[in-house]
């Protein structure tokens, strides 16, 4: 089973966009859950939930101590939230940075370390700030089991074709740091 952490914040999209991620990997047959977790539920404040996939039936319902990986919406949260805490040995971090990735402290034991704009392409492409579609499709870059066509026709069909392009702008401009370890 995988699990990610996703942090975020109010009014990114961190939960429609995780939600969306789950439906498209049951509708390709999979299994899947995402659970979010409030604190403040206002605009600005910080999200995160907890998200699962699996080949079978997943049973735990409880939050993700140590999760696989994690995709945060907004570097504003690092050192203001513990957005990697228990991330385990030879994981992975999504992040949501105009800094590139020679800039970025990658965390010791991270395998994968994945960096973009989203908010500059979601501004861009879509003509608002809401990175959550093209985070997506940085996510993807790591998780290379899930269909990218079936999440992309989610999106179009929940939001739209400009966030479709969005999303696949995130996963051709996302960055991939390989880190050796």
């Amino acid at each position: 089973m995988l699990e990610i952490r996703f942090h975020g914040r109010g009014g990114q999209g961190t939960v429609n966009g995780a939600q969306l991620l789950t439906k498209a990997i049951v509708a390709d047959g999979g299994y899947a859950q995402f659970i979010p977790a409030f604190g403040v539920e206002r605009k600005g404040s910080p999200v995160y939930g907890y998200f699962r996939m699996n080949d079978e039936i997943i049973w735990p319902k409880n939050q993700v101590y140590y999760p696989d990986g994690v995709c945060i919406l907004d570097d504003s949260l690092l050192g203001k939230v513990p957005v990697y805490e228990g991330l385990k040995k030879d994981g992975f971090v999504v992040l949501n940075s105009k800094k590139p990735a020679g800039e970025q402290q990658i965390p010791e034991g991270v395998k994968t370390f994945v960096v973009l704009d989203a908010t500059g392409i979601a501004r861009e492409v879509m003509g608002v700030e809401i990175p959550n579609t093209v985070m997506l499709g940085a996510l993807l870059r790591v998780l290379s089991s899930v269909k990218k066509e079936t999440l992309a026709d989610l999106i179009a069909e929940k939001y739209g074709e400009k966030n479709r392009q969005a999303f696949l702008a995130g996963y051709e401009r996302a960055a991939v740091v390989n880190v050796e370890g």
